[in-house]
């Protein structure tokens, strides 16, 4: 099984690495897009109290749009090819197979967040303090992006309007994220909806300890954490039950 896991993941990486141009584009289209739009909302300058929070919510973004970008172009590719079945036949479970491709997804997507913020931090000197109590929330921002990731995967194994979906769904995460304002500064109806989405959370509770110093105790009493922490196990549990029936219907129709 492990040797399984390693050729999937190794599948992945080459698939992604195969044609760089274009992942090179895009990251400097997103940097780009980024400093513009702060540029704007901070009337012809970039906001020193906005830029390093708004970082760390379009890292969180781009980590979900990449992950997102890696699964199901996959499986989009695949289906088309007709190989999808032949993928299919390996003696691992479904499941194993789909962890290679989660953790494929998860090794890109932190490779482009990180590049991504990085690059306007520097252009831009954003200091973005660190902090041992960053670390549980951020570990929970990765797994709900990638919880949401899945709920992608099972949902591209057999509707051919994904792609549409996926557009929808991330572009409504970089809306409402915080990563234009932070969510402090929303109307509180406009934060309740926010935090339904993937990331808002994790952005949320990784904010109050990295820019408020707040410990883990009080982000937890707060609400931010276990918030979270019930999203992730929510989006995971669907994404598992639909991914189960999808994958028997795919497979069913190939």
């Amino acid at each position: 099984m492990r040797e399984v896991l390693r050729a999937e993941i190794g599948k992945g990486l080459r698939v992604q690495l195969a044609h760089p141009a274009g992942h090179v584009i895009t990251l400097l289209i997103s940097t780009m897009m980024y400093l513009g739009l702060q540029f704007v909302l901070g009337q012809g300058e970039l906001r020193q109290d906005l830029l390093p929070p708004t970082l760390v919510a379009i890292g969180g973004y781009w980590f979900l749009q990449y992950a997102g970008l890696v699964m199901v172009a996959d499986l989009i590719e695949e289906k088309r090819a007709g190989t999808f079945t032949q993928s299919q036949m390996s003696p691992a479970p479904a499941w194993l197979l789909m962890l290679g491709r989660l953790l494929t997804a998860s090794a890109f997507g932190l490779a482009v967040a990180a590049v991504a913020a990085l690059v306007p931090a520097l252009l831009a000197q954003i200091t973005v303090p660190l902090r041992w109590a960053a670390l549980l929330p951020a570990v929970l921002l990765v797994a709900n992006a990638l919880a949401f990731t899945f709920l992608l995967a099972a949902l591209a194994l057999v509707s051919p309007m994904i792609g549409a979906l996926q557009s929808l769904f991330t572009s409504l995460v970089l809306l409402l994220n915080g990563s234009f304002l932070p969510l402090n500064l929303y109307p509180d109806w406009l934060a309740a909806a926010a935090r339904l989405l993937p990331t808002t959370l994790g952005v949320e509770a990784l904010t109050q300890t990295l820019f408020e110093g707040r410990p883990l105790a009080e982000v937890w009493t707060g609400g931010a954490l276990p918030w979270l922490l019930a999203h992730t196990l929510v989006l995971t549990a669907v994404a598992g039950l639909l991914f189960g029936r999808n994958h028997r219907r795919a497979l069913e129709s190939s």
